[in-house]
């Protein structure tokens, strides 16, 4: 890392596999080389998942989002499954994404952009190659994209890659199919389940803002304001950790621009390099090395990116990465997802604000209350508290205010199944009740109901803020 100041040389000439030049993390050693380079022989002559246009209008609208003109709502499973390939968590998802979204929109009166963390989110990065299970040391699981979380499946299986791609496109074409069918028409009835919330102060306060909401959508029905057909559907876009560079290289397409977008450093032929695996990619804490292959990657992409930021990043460091991976400084091209945790938020995020703000960037800034928040009960269950999730969000919100900036979205792990994976929360889940649906492979998930009330509780803090 470069942490005394001195600026790195331009690099070099970028190509969809130049990572290969530079020290990569998280790589996966597979037992037969032939099988991998046949696999991703195989997903390079496949269609392209997304499209530009979908790429490019999302790119648009996070710009809005660093201008504070929209909200950004990114959520879904931690570590994907290909078992979720189902319609009924699909939908289940679609759904839950959808209520948030118009509580969030009420709270802030701004347009949400929504991005699921699925059709694509198999793999996991580990702070280790292997764990002891029973005794015994064997490969730790990293993703279905790379091996099975049974002991006998650890082993790196390059077929697996073939397999995230078709159970990747098979979720999204289900997901364009049921927006296109009407699931998320507003005139349908939503099922808001207010009566988990026991505090009733609290259910009388929700069920105030799902009025409102049922209200503004009646009203607008007998206008005619939904005659334009927007209350009909949605966007909703995909997303993943860009992990395995090798599947994302071999999705990485030359393709023409759409109509009316020109790059800020384009290439005169009308063309560009899009992954076409997913709308939107993140580099997580552990693979956003200045020199590391995921960031050379990542730089030379159309996609908006998302960029993980934890408490060792430093804020000179932070700047120098946004200069490699954005050097036009394109207005929201950049999302930085800080997820400090709530003991350390108070303490980092306003100097990352400042030197980015100094720095000339302007980036869509993300909070990510889950991930530095995990802890482990007395038993060793991994869980998250719900008030310490809320928390660093609720500091987020002020912290921004307090620097002339603005929170411009969140990044939540969550499901729409009714699991037991977080404690707290107005269902009042305790240690003890982790055990009644805890089904998450990876890292624990707020269920429908936490997730929901979250985004009522910062919808709230909106509201009683004057929009922070």
């Amino acid at each position: 890392m470069a942490s005394n100041g001195a600026k790195r040389g331009p690099p070099g000439e970028w190509s969809p596999s130049s990572w290969k030049s530079k020290r990569t993390k998280q790589v996966v050693t597979y037992d037969n080389p032939a099988a991998v380079s046949s696999a991703l022989q195989k997903i390079s002559t496949l269609p392209p998942i997304v499209t530009p246009t979908e790429i490019i209008k999302l790119r648009s609208s996070l710009r809005d989002a660093a201008l504070g003109k929209s909200f950004l709502l990114q959520g879904g499973d931690c570590a994907e499954l290909f078992s979720y390939c189902q319609d009924d968590p699909i939908n289940a998802k679609i759904k839950l994404l959808l209520q948030m979204s118009l509580v969030l929109i009420w709270g802030s009166n701004k347009p949400v952009i929504r991005i699921g963390r699925m059709a694509g989110q198999f793999a996991k990065p580990r702070s280790s190659p292997t764990e002891v299970v029973d005794g015994k040391e064997i490969p730790s699981f990293r993703g279905d994209i790379l091996n099975g979380f049974d002991v006998d499946a650890r082993t790196p299986d390059p077929e697996r890659l073939v397999s995230a791609y078709f159970h990747s496109a098979t979720t999204l074409n289900y997901i364009r199919g049921q927006l296109a069918s009407g699931i998320a028409n507003l005139h349908n009835p939503l099922d808001w389940g207010l009566g988990h919330v026991r505090d009733k102060e609290l259910q009388v306060r929700y069920q105030t803002i799902v009025r409102s909401i049922s209200d503004s959508l009646r009203f607008m029905r007998t206008i005619g304001a939904d005659t334009a057909g927007q209350l009909q559907t949605v966007d909703l876009y995909t997303s993943h950790e860009g992990l395995v560079l090798e599947y994302e290289q071999s999705l990485t397409r030359r393709l023409k621009h759409p109509a009316g977008y020109s790059p800020p450093q384009g290439s005169g032929d009308g063309k560009g390099w899009y992954n076409t695996s997913a709308h939107f990619l993140w580099i997580g804490d552990r693979t956003r090395q200045l020199d590391g292959g995921h960031v050379e990657y990542f730089r030379g992409i159309e996609n908006p990116i998302g960029i993980k930021v934890g408490p060792t990043m430093k804020p000179d460091e932070l700047v120098e990465l946004l200069d490699i991976v954005n050097p036009s400084k394109d207005i929201g091209k950049v999302t930085l997802i800080t997820r400090y945790g709530s003991e350390k938020i108070e303490g980092m995020l306003g100097s990352h604000i400042e030197a980015v703000k100094g720095s000339g960037h302007v980036v869509v800034w993300q909070c990510d209350p889950m991930h530095g928040n995990t802890r482990s009960t007395a038993t060793g269950i991994k869980t998250r508290e719900f008030s310490n999730i809320f928390s660093e969000l609720s500091s987020a919100l002020k912290i921004h205010k307090a620097h002339g900036s603005f929170l411009g979205g969140m990044h939540l792990e969550l499901t729409g199944e009714a699991v037991t994976e977080c404690t707290g929360g107005s269902v009042e889940l305790g240690d003890e009740d982790l055990s009644l649906n805890y089904t998450t492979y990876c890292d624990p998930r707020l269920n429908e109901k936490q997730a929901l009330e979250l985004a009522f509780l910062v919808a709230g803090h909106y509201r009683e803020d004057g929009g922070l």
